[in-house]
């Protein structure tokens, strides 16, 4: 009997949202946090991960996302966090710093965040935004995974080369990886959710074919 491996996120559910520090669930369990830039492809990569196609809600206008969005994950006390995409030019300035200020307390505060997947379009990777996190958890030691999103939108070639760029930027980060993603085609899914799993501690569990 063939048998494969069951996704451990296929039963995540939207737990609560947060506007400050104060909303967020208590600090049991760990949690591993999704961010980047608006429009790279965040929430499509939750919902691509964890199979749901409208878990986190995407949209064509970026900057939609304005809260904390926190999904519970099976088993208890593990937890996925959306934060608010940053960067995006039409987004009112005092909005802009107020949704920076809020990611930098939850990233230096929140004492059960475990590791960090940062999204960037493969078109446009390690913008000044995506650098200015990428000193942040370098201080802190934390762990990061990088996700090139909408892979499909280049060939083969040039999307591995933009990856050994992007790696080679980065040499010497050890707490740093880096790999090629899209929700579209599935391209590296099984190796994020397998990452994601590992973070998490969640076991992977088989089932019949």
């Amino acid at each position: 009997m063939n048998r494969h491996i069951k996704n451990p996120f296929q039963q995540t559910c939207f737990l609560t949202s947060a506007a400050n520090l104060d909303q967020c669930p208590p600090e049991e369990g760990w949690e591993v946090a999704f961010a980047g830039r608006s429009n790279a492809g965040k929430s499509s990569a939750i919902n691509a991960i964890t199979q749901q196609k409208k878990l986190a809600k995407t949209s064509k206008t970026p900057g939609r996302t304005q809260l904390i969005n926190f999904f519970d994950v099976n088993p208890d006390q593990r937890r996925l966090v959306d934060l608010p995409g940053y960067g995006y030019a039409k987004v009112p300035l005092a909005q802009k710093r107020k949704w920076e200020v809020f990611i930098d307390d939850y990233l230096r505060h929140r004492k059960s965040l475990c590791g960090l997947f940062l999204i960037m379009d493969i078109r446009h990777p390690l913008t000044d935004f995506d650098q200015s996190i990428l000193r942040w958890t370098r201080e802190c030691e934390l762990p990061t995974h990088i996700l090139l999103t909408k892979a499909d939108k280049l060939k083969f070639g040039p999307a591995k080369s933009t990856k050994l760029k992007v790696e080679q930027a980065l040499k010497g980060s050890q707490l740093i990886s880096v790999q090629l993603f899209s929700g579209v085609d599935l391209t590296g899914v099984e190796q994020a959710r397998a990452k994601l799993a590992d973070w998490l501690e969640l076991i992977p569990q088989e089932k019949p074919d």
